[in-house]
């Protein structure tokens, strides 16, 4: 495996229990694969919302960060992911106001990987990325997240 380049970004997600997470970089673009292994530092602050400054290197499965430092300590708040509320729904119910929320990809990526986790924690890295990756196509395509 060869580095490609320094970067920065946010972890998206990071499942302590599991050893891994996702970064999704400033500069854009695919986000990256985050093992524990690769934190320098103490792996107990991880969390979602950090700041992290990582190499990137294209592994077998996708993008992997290696390297990763902490630019600014561990974040203030749990995640900076705005909060959304369940889409609307025909069969009524408290979100039934005839509306649905259009996410961001970002946040639409959060909502799916949490989902993805807890459906079925066997899941790989490689596995969640393809996954969300087609799913992000497929929402983008109906007009569920912008862009």
């Amino acid at each position: 495996m060869v580095a490609l380049a320094a970067r920065r970004g946010r972890i998206l997600r990071f499942d302590e229990v599991r050893g891994y997470g996702f970064i999704k970089p400033d500069d854009g673009g695919e986000d990256v694969f985050l093992h524990a292994n690769a934190f320098v530092g103490d792996k107990g602050l991880l969390a979602a919302g950090m700041l992290v400054e990582f190499e990137v290197t294209e592994g077998e499965r996708g993008l992997k960060a290696l390297a990763v430092h902490a630019v600014d300590g561990p974040p203030a708040h749990a995640s900076p992911v705005a909060e959304s509320r369940p889409a609307a729904s025909s069969s009524g119910g408290p979100y039934d106001d005839g509306m649905c929320d259009v996410l961001a990809p970002a946040d639409y990526l959060q909502e799916l990987t949490e989902a993805l986790l807890e459906a079925e924690p066997t899941l790989t890295a490689a596995q969640i990325v393809r996954v969300r990756r087609r799913l992000l196509t497929i929402a983008q395509h109906h007009g569920w997240t912008e862009g």
